[in-house]
């Protein structure tokens, strides 16, 4: 599996999350084609990576199940 470089990952919350100390996920906006994903609670913990493309397509399918 590739590493791929995180070191300079600008992280921010996403503005789903609770806004409290709990449920927060963490999304980095400037990773080239790809959108790395953490618990806030985790910082130094497992990051999942999307394609940009299959991120989209998650955000999407959860906002047309929250619009229901």
């Amino acid at each position: 599996m590739e590493r791929i470089d995180l070191s300079t990952a600008i992280w921010r919350k996403s503005s789903h999350s609770d806004g409290g100390l709990n449920n927060c996920v963490e999304v980095a906006d400037n990773v080239p084609d790809l959108v790395p994903v953490r618990d806030s609670k985790a910082p130094d913990g497992p990051v999942v990576v999307f394609a940009t493309g299959t991120w989209r397509t998650f955000v999407g399918a959860v906002r047309e199940q929250n619009a229901s």
